[in-house]
C-alpha cells in the first residue's frame, strides 16, 4: 500500500450517488412525473366531490369517473331547501371581518412591542407567545360563557369578536417589523410624526408582504371554522357554511349528493381566491418567511 508525502495511507473518492450518473434528462423526467402523480393526488379529491355533485340518488356509489347522465339537481337542492346564499355571505362577512381585525389589532400590538420602550416587553412577547400554544378546548369554555353574558349567542358578531385578536398575527407581524430600518422611524420622529402617523404612513405601507400573507392566512382560517360556530349558532339562517354541511348529514342516513353539491359551493371562494391571486399569495408567504 503506498501513502501521500504526509505519510497517511490513500483514500478511496467516494462514489456520487447512483440518481446523479443518470442523464439529465431522465432525472428531469423522473421528477415531472413524480410532481403529476403528487399532484393528480391532491386533486382528485377535489374532482370526485365535483363529479358526486353532479349524479343522481341512483348513480351516487357508482365507480364510475364521470356519471352517466350529469345534473345540477343536486345544487337546485342545495339552493332551494335552505338559504345557502345568505349562508355564504355570511361566512364571507365572518372571514373578511376576522382577517381585517386581526390584521389591525396585530399590527397595533406588534408595534407597541417593538417601538415602545417597556421594561417588560420581553415578559408580554413570551406571554403571547405562549398563549399560541394554548389549544381552543382550553378557552372554549370561558369564550362561551362570555359570548353567552354578553348576548352574542347566535350572532355573527359573536362568532367574530372572540377572533379578532390572535397570537400568531402579533407575533408575525413583530418579527417583520423588527427589521424595519430604525434609521426611517428616528427620521419621522425627528420631522415631528407622531407613533399613530409613522405607523399607518411609514412602517403598514412597506408591510405589504407580510400583511397580505397574514390576511390570507386568517380569512381561510375563518372560512374553515367549525368547531366555534357549531357551540354558537342556533338558527341556519345566522350560521356559517361549515355548520351549513352538516344538516346534509342525518341519523337516516346522509344526502351524499347535495352534501358534495354544497362542499363544492362552500370551496369555490377559496379556490377562486388562490388561482386569481396565486403568484401574490406565493410571494407573500415567502416575503414574510411562511414555510
Amino acid at each position: 500500500m503506498t501513502t501521500d508525502r504526509d505519510g497517511n495511507p490513500p483514500t478511496t473518492p467516494s462514489r456520487p450517488p447512483a440518481y446523479a450518473t443518470l442523464p439529465a434528462r431522465t432525472r428531469g423526467a423522473g421528477v415531472h412525473l413524480m410532481m403529476i402523480v403528487l399532484s393528480l393526488l391532491a386533486i382528485f379529491p377535489l374532482y370526485w366531490m365535483v363529479a358526486t355533485s353532479l349524479r343522481a340518488e341512483n348513480d351516487i356509489f357508482s365507480t364510475t369517473l364521470w356519471p352517466s347522465a350529469p345534473s345540477l339537481e343536486n345544487y337546485a337542492f342545495v339552493l332551494t331547501k335552505m338559504p345557502m346564499l345568505r349562508i355564504l355571505m355570511n361566512t364571507m362577512g365572518v372571514a373578511a371581518a376576522t382577517a381585517l381585525l386581526q390584521v389591525l389589532t396585530g399590527l397595533l400590538a406588534a408595534y407597541a412591542l417593538v417601538r415602545w420602550r417597556m421594561r417588560l416587553a420581553g415578559v408580554v412577547h413570551g406571554l403571547i407567545a405562549l398563549s399560541w400554544l394554548v389549544p381552543f378546548q382550553v378557552t372554549m369554555i370561558p369564550n362561551y360563557v362570555l359570548a353567552s353574558r354578553l348576548g352574542l349567542l347566535d350572532t355573527l358578531s359573536g362568532l367574530v369578536v372572540p377572533n379578532a385578536v390572535a397570537a400568531f398575527a402579533i407575533l408575525l407581524l413583530y418579527h417583520a417589523m423588527r427589521s424595519f430600518p430604525t434609521e426611517i422611524l428616528e427620521a419621522a420622529r425627528l420631522d415631528g410624526a407622531g407613533h399613530w402617523r409613522i405607523l399607518w404612513q411609514i412602517v403598514a405601507p412597506n408591510m405589504r408582504a407580510p400583511i397580505a400573507s397574514l390576511g390570507i392566512l386568517a380569512f381561510i382560517s375563518a372560512w374553515n371554522e367549525y368547531f366555534w360556530p357549531l357551540l354558537l349558532s342556533r338558527k341556519i339562517e345566522n350560521s356559517v357554511v361549515q355548520i351549513a354541511l352538516q344538516t346534509f348529514m342525518t341519523q337516516e342516513g346522509n344526502l351524499w349528493g347535495p352534501l358534495m353539491a354544497a362542499a363544492t359551493l362552500a370551496s369555490l371562494p377559496i379556490l377562486l381566491i388562490y388561482l386569481v391571486l396565486q403568484r401574490h399569495v406565493i410571494a407573500s408567504f415567502m416575503k414574510s418567511g411562511i414555510r
